[in-house]
C-alpha cells in the first residue's frame, strides 16, 4: 500500500484561546499514562463525500471547546502550552481501493501508514498533540486516521471529540456537546514521571498484532457455555466479558506452553469513572478518567483456570471497579490509591519475567460508528499495529452484535497464540 502525501497544514482554533486557559497543567492520572491513542474510520464513496473542506472548517469551530488539543505538549512542566499552535492536518492519496483493506484485507501495521504520526510520537514540543490524515483511495472512499495524545485524552475523551466534530460538520445544533477540562482540579498533577510501559517512538518490528473478530454467532456460543451461571439473572454475561474471558484463558494457555509451566498472571481491565463518581463526572471530562479492575492469581491456581471459572472472576473485578468509583472523589487518599497507585503497581509488576500481564481496554462503547460527518457512516472502525505487547483493544462491530479484539503481542508469544486451536477456530 503506498500513500501519497498531498498537502500538509496546521488548523488553529476559530477563536484565540484566552490567556487565562493559556497553560493547562495536566493531572496526576494523566502524567502516568502512555504516550498516544489512535482510531481509524472508513467511509465508502458516496455523492456527498467529494467536498472534504467541511471537515477543516468544522475541526476549526470545535477548537475553542477542545483548546488543549491545539497546543504542545512541555513534559518539563507536566503541562499543555495552549497557544493554538494547531492540529496537523495531512490529505493522502491511496493506491488501493478501500474494500482492499477493510477487515482482515491487510495486516494490522500496513494500517499504520494511514495514521498521521507513529503511534508513539508523542510527548515532544514539536509533537502536535492531535493529528489527522484523510486518506482518499482509488474508489472515492476515504479513511481518516487520528492520533492524539494520550497524555490529554483517553478513549472515552477520543469518542467525545469525534461526536463534537461530526455534529458540527453536519450542522447539528441539537443537543451540544460541552467538554470539560476539569480532571486536574479532582486529580492535581504530581509531577511524576511516565510509566515505563515499553513503548517507543518509533514502530516496534517485535510487537506484532492479530484482529479477532467474534461475531454474533461466537458470542453466542461463548454464553452457552456458561449459561448455566446465569440462570437466575435477567442479563447474559456481556459480549466484552466473555471475549476478555475466552482471550484471557487462550493467552494463559499459550503461555504455559511456551514455557512448559504456569506463571503468575494479573489481568487488568479499564473502567470508565464518569457518571459513576459522587459527585458525578460529566461524560464529556475529558482526560485519562480510568479505573483498573484487577484479577491476580499464583501459578497454583491458574492450573484449575478455564472459560467457566475465568467469567465470573474477570465479572466480579469488574463489578467492584464500578461500585468502588462512588469513593473516588469523597476520599482524595482512596482515589490516589485507585487510580494511581494501582496503575504504578500493576506496571511494576508487568516488567517480572515471573509474572504474565494481560491489559484489555473496551473501546465499543464510545460510538465510533455513529460518527458521520455528512457523507454517512463509517463502514468500519479500527486501530492498528500499536508498540504495547499484552494491550488487547476491544472495538465495537458495525452490527453492534459482536466485538473485533485488537492482540499486541511479542512476536515469539504471538507464535502460540496464532497455533492455538481455539483461536485457530475463530479464523
Amino acid at each position: 500500500m503506498k500513500i501519497n502525501i498531498v498537502c500538509r497544514k496546521f488548523i488553529k482554533p476559530s477563536r484565540p484561546t484566552p490567556e487565562k486557559l493559556r497553560t493547562y497543567k495536566i493531572s496526576c492520572v494523566d502524567e502516568i499514562n502512555p504516550t498516544i491513542n489512535i482510531g481509524l474510520l472508513y467511509y465508502p464513496s458516496t455523492d456527498n463525500i467529494g467536498n472534504l473542506n467541511n471537515l477543516e472548517k468544522s475541526l476549526e469551530e470545535i477548537l475553542p471547546q477542545f483548546y488543549p488539543l491545539a497546543g504542545r505538549y512541555i513534559k518539563e512542566n507536566h503541562s499543555v502550552d495552549c497557544s493554538d499552535q494547531g492540529v496537523e492536518y495531512i490529505q493522502a492519496q491511496v493506491d488501493r481501493e478501500l474494500l482492499e483493506i477493510i477487515g482482515s484485507g491487510v495486516e494490522p501495521v500496513e494500517l499504520n501508514d494511514l495514521l498521521p504520526v507513529e503511534v508513539g510520537a508523542a510527548d515532544e514540543a514539536s509533537d502536535p498533540i492531535m493529528s489527522v490524515q484523510i486518506n482518499k483511495f482509488k474508489c472515492g472512499g476515504v479513511a481518516i486516521g487520528i492520533a492524539i495524545s494520550h497524555r490529554i485524552v483517553d478513549a472515552s475523551s477520543f469518542g467525545t471529540l469525534l461526536s463534537a466534530w461530526t455534529k458540527a460538520s453536519r450542522g447539528d445544533n441539537s443537543e451540544p456537546i460541552i467538554p470539560n477540562f476539569d480532571s486536574p482540579l479532582y486529580f492535581p498533577g504530581e509531577n511524576l514521571g511516565k510509566l515505563d510501559l515499553g513503548m517507543i517512538r518509533t514502530r516496534d518490528p517485535t510487537i506484532v498484532t492479530k484482529r479477532i473478530l467474534f461475531d454474533k454467532k461466537a458470542i453466542a456460543n461463548l454464553r452457552a457455555r456458561v449459561s448455566h451461571l446465569y440462570e437466575n439473572s435477567y442479563r447474559p454475561p456481556s459480549r466484552v466479558l466473555v471475549v476478555s474471558s475466552f482471550l484471557s484463558e487462550a493467552l494463559m494457555r499459550c503461555d504455559h506452553t511456551k514455557l512448559g509451566k504456569p506463571r503468575d498472571f494479573l489481568i487488568t481491565q479499564a473502567v470508565n469513572i464518569r457518571e459513576r463518581t459522587v459527585p458525578p463526572l460529566s461524560k464529556y471530562s475529558c482526560g485519562n478518567l480510568v479505573l483498573l479492575g484487577m484479577v491476580e492469581r499464583s501459578s497454583e491456581e491458574t492450573k484449575s483456570l478455564d472459560f467457566e471459572r475465568m467469567v465470573p472472576l474477570l465479572g466480579n473485578a469488574a463489578r467492584k471497579a464500578v461500585s468502588d468509583c462512588v469513593k473516588i472523589l469523597s476520599n482524595c487518599q482512596d482515589g490516589h490509591k485507585m487510580l494511581v497507585d494501582a496503575f504504578v503497581g500493576a506496571a511494576d509488576k508487568s516488567r517480572d519475567d515471573n509474572l504474565n500481564s494481560i491489559w484489555f481496554t473496551d473501546w465499543s462503547k464510545f460510538g465510533f460508528y455513529d460518527n458521520d460527518f455528512g457523507f454517512g457512516k463509517p463502514i468500519w472502525t479500527s486501530v492498528a499495529n500499536n508498540p504495547f505487547k499484552n494491550l488487547i483493544i476491544m472495538l465495537n462491530t458495525k452490527e453492534n452484535d459482536g466485538i473485533e479484539a485488537w492482540v499486541h503481542l511479542h512476536e515469539k508469544d504471538m507464535f502460540y497464540f496464532e497455533q492455538d486451536e481455539e483461536i485457530k477456530k475463530l479464523e
